[in-house]
């Protein structure tokens, strides 16, 4: 599986990035300020991530995303490993990320591939979501904070 930085001139998926993030407008900031990349199967986009540079030394995954009918196949391990050796090799000394207190599946992903929770962001998705957001059977209201050290 090939994994590649989406060039400018290309249509940006935003219906795969939808699946990790409802915001449009929010997805819309990032992908502005980041780096998209990708892995294709049979000519289809069937995964991403963005990259952005965060506070000194450290590099955000801003989204990552696998096509529903493609998840559970080991996609989304590969794209957050692509990530990780991407920021240690353009200098990062960190990478961070943040999901949801209610993102039950994605605590327990980024924590197997070596994440530790540093911080949490109370009322995050109140204070930057219109719509409500429950998953779980649980509100989506903090924001929790994982980091990565790249050495």
């Amino acid at each position: 599986m090939k994994i590649r930085r989406l060039e400018h001139n290309e249509e940006i998926p935003f219906e795969l990035l939808l699946l990790a993030d409802p915001s449009k407008d929010n997805v819309m900031n990032y992908v502005q300020q980041g780096d998209c990349y990708i892995t294709e199967a049979d000519d289809q986009i069937i995964g991403i991530y963005v990259l952005s540079a965060a506070k000194q030394g450290s590099v955000e995954l801003m989204n990552i995303a696998v096509k529903e009918e493609m998840q559970g196949r080991g996609i989304g391990k590969r794209l957050v490993f692509d990530a990780i050796k991407r920021a240690r090799n353009q200098g990062y000394r960190k990478i961070e990320v943040g999901t949801g207190n209610s993102s039950i599946m994605q605590l327990y992903f980024y924590q197997k591939v070596g994440f530790r929770i540093t911080g949490i962001e109370k009322d995050f998705f109140l204070r930057n979501y219109e719509e409500d957001i429950f998953e779980n059977g649980i509100q989506c209201t903090d924001m929790i904070r994982l980091s990565k050290e790249l050495k």
